[in-house]
């Protein structure tokens, strides 16, 4: 890998000195399947600096994945805290924050907490998730019998945030939040830039010029009190908490020192590195790989079951709702473009599995 990136060099500033960006995109690891994973420096991918696209590129065919690393002025310790303090609440406190499926009193049908169900009978993924999105505050009502419209209504949803009487947690929690939800969304379409560039698809970025319908999920798995033989991998026989699976979007994701998280490398699942104190995972699914002519893979992944309360952050960015999804960049017929000419119809069609989209 480091022998390919001395070739890939020739494209960096000048000014770059070689030692150090090699330190900075693979820092020396103990011997692991996942080492040659690239690092890329926040600052440097948002600034849009070139040098970064054939590593990223790179990672991401080889491996499904990269990390953006050294991210100024975020601490995954305290959002890991916020998160434990939120989970941790009462749950009456936590049932008016409920979406509209688990209390039908509130009117957020997206945003806002869903509690997960111990019950091995009826659900293999217990996990408690509190979503949020992009919008704080929604225009007027739509009056119209088209059903488009509506949901174009709909996916603009404003977010929920706990009212605890502590104010000092209330203020720290939501902006917390705010922010990092700021920076993934950063991460996401810098990705996109950075793809566009090294694939040469200029027409990729406009597709998600908005962001109606992104989501973060702070997720809480708790241990599970039962198991049962549903619960076991189809593929291995291990024990998952989280099932095997694709995503749909692009992906940045927060393990924070929580282990469980795999990877399906050259057929066989391995532990992926978690993301510690100031990194995340980026990784695309089904929707976006066809999108770029399946030329970088959606990464099979999972969840094993652990021994402890397990939590996590996902960030989802999909197209913004009129994005043509219908043909890939080079004019293929994509998959989801057998039924779908724009975004808001893909999404129409998930709202009824809306679980299985953030949770």
């Amino acid at each position: 890998m480091k022998v390919i990136a001395l070739v890939f060099l020739l494209v960096a500033p000048a000014t770059a000195l070689l030692p150090d960006l090699l330190e900075k995109l693979w820092p020396e690891q103990e011997d692991g399947v996942f080492d040659g994973v690239a690092k890329i420096p926040y600052k440097d991918l948002l600034n849009d600096n070139s040098y970064i696209d054939p590593f990223l590129l790179q990672s991401m065919k080889t491996y499904g994945f990269f990390y953006v690393v050294d991210v100024p002025e975020y601490s995954a310790a305290l959002e890991h805290d916020y998160m434990k303090q939120f989970y941790d609440l009462d749950e009456d406190v936590k049932d008016e924050l409920a979406i509209r499926r688990h209390n039908p009193a509130n009117k957020n049908a997206y945003r806002g907490y869903c509690p997960g169900l111990d019950d091995v009978e009826n659900t293999l993924q217990y996990k408690n998730l509190y979503n949020i999105g992009p919008h704080e505050t929604r225009g007027a009502s739509v009056e119209s019998d088209n059903v488009m419209e509506k949901l174009r209504y709909d996916c603009q949803e404003p977010n929920v945030w706990p009212e605890t009487g502590n104010c000092t947690f209330d203020k720290g929690f939501k902006e917390t939040f705010q922010a990092g939800f700021e920076i993934r969304r950063n991460i996401g379409r810098a990705f996109i830039r950075s793809i566009a560039r090294a694939m040469n698809y200029p027409n990729l970025p406009a597709l998600f010029a908005e962001d109606e319908f992104s989501a973060m999920g702070l997720r809480k798995y708790p241990i599970r009190k039962k198991i049962n033989s549903n619960m076991y991998s189809d593929f291995d026989g291990t024990l998952l908490r989280e099932l095997e699976h694709i995503d749909s979007t692009v992906t940045v994701l927060s393990t924070f020192n929580n282990g469980g998280l795999e990877m399906l490398y050259k057929n066989q699942y391995r532990a992926v590195p978690v993301t510690g104190e100031n990194s995340f995972i980026v990784n695309i699914g089904k929707l976006v790989d066809d999108l770029i002519d399946n030329k970088v893979p959606a990464v099979r992944h999972r969840v094993t079951e652990v021994d402890f309360d397990r939590y996590s952050i996902t960030y989802f960015l999909g197209p913004q709702f009129d994005a043509n999804i219908a043909r890939s960049m080079t004019g293929k017929l994509t998959d989801a473009g057998q039924k779908y000419t724009i975004f808001g119809e893909w999404i129409k069609d998930y709202l009824g599995a809306i679980e299985l989209f953030y949770y």
